[in-house]
């Protein structure tokens, strides 16, 4: 993939740890060529991710609270001065009260649901309508990560099941919108994977497991994989891409059962 991004600059949102998701994209894009900024939430997630984003070249980097209307004008507007335009964006923020992920879905509060649907689903909305100005002059792509309790039913994911439909049904729309400015907006849905949000999931280990040896390719998503991906919807490969929802779960999500060894 050397290359493919030679020449783009973007912002990534999102980076816990090198673990992360975000951070396998980033990694990816930085080694196609990408230039990088970063946003972190939090003096803790800022240190973490200080090495981390020298490590690919960036010194570029902002706290943001995406719950917060004048954190998100700041950061955009520090994006802006520095460069005036971006040519991708990627959204990796998702949280719902982890008690709340237990049990059945009929007890999810009326304050969690909120807080769930406006961190996981509106932020990237939100997001997209301050990165439209840097990206109408030339085009670009908008991309968040999803997951397939969206659209079949995964013990202990519950409300982030609602919040992540919210979220694949916004990328359609807004990929409806931006299409005729060339801004492509599409979702990549992992299978499970082995990350500090993944392990707030409860039973995480055990669904790990289970599409790791169910799966059609016998294998759960690596950050590779997913970094990969990434890179393509971002390139001029992906020209012709836009409100997709593209797996990446080792094709787990065409199964109707387990394998027959797994019964």
């Amino acid at each position: 993939m050397t290359g493919q991004l030679e020449g783009k600059r973007g912002l990534i949102m999102g980076v816990a740890n090198e673990r992360s998701i975000a951070w396998g994209i980033a990694k990816a894009m930085a080694e196609a060529g990408a230039e990088l900024a970063f946003t972190y939430q939090g003096e803790a997630f800022g240190k973490r991710l200080e090495p981390l984003a020298a490590s690919v070249g960036s010194d570029f980097m902002v706290d943001v609270d995406v719950t917060d209307d004048a954190s998100l004008d700041a950061a955009f507007e520090q994006l802006g001065a520095r460069w005036p335009t971006i040519d991708f964006l990627v959204h990796a923020i998702a949280f719902s009260d982890k008690s709340e992920l237990q049990g059945r879905i009929l007890n999810t509060s009326r304050a969690n649901f909120k807080n769930s649907l406006d961190i996981s689903a509106y932020s990237f909305i939100d997001v997209a309508r301050r990165a439209h100005p840097l990206m109408v002059e030339n085009g670009g792509t908008l991309l968040t990560l999803t997951y397939m309790g969206s659209t079949r039913v995964t013990p202990s994911y519950n409300v982030m099941g609602v919040a992540k439909a919210a979220l694949e049904a916004s990328v359609r729309y807004l990929a409806n919108d931006l299409g005729p400015e060339a801004i492509r907006v599409n979702a990549i849905s992992p299978g499970p994977m082995k990350t500090l949000a993944g392990a707030a999931i409860g039973g995480a280990r055990k669904t790990y497991k289970h599409t790791d040896q169910n799966a059609p390719l016998r294998s759960n998503a690596t950050l590779e994989a997913v970094g990969g991906t990434a890179v393509y919807l971002a390139s001029d490969a992906g020209a012709c891409t836009t409100g997709e929802i593209v797996r990446v779960d080792g094709g787990f999500h065409v199964l109707g059962m387990p394998q027959y060894e797994h019964l």
